[in-house]
């Protein structure tokens, strides 16, 4: 009988257990989710080291995360999902992970899947993989409104890296140790997804969308409302226009 995606999925990684690994978890008030989020990525795989970016929460974040046994590492102030996430890849990078995974602290993302995107990683055919739902994966849709705007910014971000994306706002990532440095030493703020897959092309590492299902939040609240989502593509779509007469930036093994 042939085995389910499910069944494949599941099965372990070849030369996974050979490269140190973590899970960076970016979260802003999200003691609902987390503890499951924790549990979810140590069942994947109990080799990761799960570390919370706990971006100025006001609730018990911080504290449920590390009952779980996480990593916690507590911003004094919010910073926005840019800011925690570069803290994240700061620390793979100063600690010297070969690998690393982002899972969002919201249940959104399915650790399940991490397979999918970890493979091309390991197989040395990306420097960072990308989850994508709408690359063919079931499951979870956004709004219409916002599939819209999302197809929109892939239509663009498509042209500019040559290489046809489907999910430019998708967070959900495995990236290898240039990739690590890259969003280590620069990392786009306010909501960074759709810039940093600019960069990657601009400093010429390898990205690669797999298809995966994702979820519907599990709790916290987006900061995208519908105002902030007008204000989302109009700032990144004036942000691609001015990177478009940019000097060509130095790729980072000739820095």
């Amino acid at each position: 009988m042939a085995e389910t995606i499910a069944q494949v999925r599941s099965q372990p990684l070849e030369g996974l257990a050979a490269r140190r690994r973590v899970a960076i978890v970016p979260a802003l008030n999200e003691e609902a989710t987390i503890g499951g989020v924790i549990e979810e990525i140590r069942a994947f795989d109990s080799g990761f080291e799960i570390v919370v970016i706990d971006d100025g929460s006001g609730d018990r974040t911080a504290e449920v995360a590390r009952a779980h046994g996480a990593k916690v590492l507590r911003l004094p102030f919010n910073l926005g999902i840019g800011g925690a996430v570069q803290t994240g890849f700061r620390y793979a990078w100063e600690n010297g992970f070969d690998l690393a995974v982002r899972v969002d602290g919201d249940g959104q993302h399915d650790p399940g899947e991490l397979t999918a995107i970890i493979e091309p990683v390991l197989a040395g055919e990306a420097d960072i993989a990308v989850g994508s739902r709408f690359a063919g994966g079931p499951g979870y849709r956004p709004s219409r409104s916002r599939r819209i705007g999302i197809r929109i910014l892939a239509w663009a971000v498509s042209r500019l890296v040559r290489q046809r994306v489907t999910d430019t706002t998708s967070g959900f990532q495995a990236l290898n140790r240039r990739g690590i440095q890259l969003f280590a030493a620069d990392y786009p703020h306010d909501y960074p997804e759709v810039e940093a897959t600019v960069m990657v092309h601009r400093h010429r590492l390898r990205l690669r969308e797999v298809p995966v299902a994702m979820r519907e939040r599990a709790g916290g609240r987006s900061s995208i409302t519908a105002f902030r989502s007008v204000y989302y593509m109009a700032k990144v779509l004036l942000a691609l226009f001015v990177g478009i007469f940019r000097r060509n930036v130095v790729p980072l093994e000739d820095r």
